[in-house]
């Protein structure tokens, strides 16, 4: 398999991480942790949001939950956050919708873990659609700059 941007990234930050494959192109997160047999407790989604014209977010959270915008506003420092629309996700993240990784975007931006991931090992996009990547989410807040926060409903 070619390795990502993101591994790539990883790995020049000595960070370990385990590489999962699946099939089926661009599943819902909750199927992507079936196929994976893992809890969905465990898988997170890589969000993106705009606060303003050339202010960007990034908020990784469980595949099941639903980001609360107002939570996620507070944690930026803003006064609301909205959803970037999906045709604008490859222009300013150079990642593709069920592809997006918090790791190696075109350019680093303010990241937010969900408190839950805090201590655990996480599954994340490995940056291409049916790769994901198995790390501790500490991890995943190092290489980001990111910080934790309660982002969910």
């Amino acid at each position: 398999m070619t390795k990502t941007n993101a591994m790539r990234i990883l790995e020049r930050n000595g960070i370990i991480y385990n590489v999962h494959t699946y099939e089926g192109g661009a599943l819902s997160g909750v199927e992507v942790a079936q196929v994976l047999g893992e809890d969905a407790e465990r898988v997170f989604k890589t969000l993106v949001t705009a606060a303003a014209p050339g202010r960007y977010y990034v908020f990784v959270i469980p595949v099941a939950a639903e980001l609360d915008l107002k939570k996620a506003a507070r944690a930026a420092g803003e006064k609301s956050v909205e959803m970037l629309p999906q045709k604008q996700l490859l222009p300013v993240t150079g990642y593709i919708h069920g592809g997006c990784s918090p790791v190696g975007m075109k350019k680093p931006f303010p990241t937010f873990l969900d408190v839950s991931a805090a201590g655990n090992r996480i599954f994340v996009s490995g940056g291409k659609v049916g790769v994901q990547v198995e790390l501790d989410a500490a991890d995943v807040i190092c290489v980001t700059g990111g910080k934790y926060a309660e982002l969910v409903r």
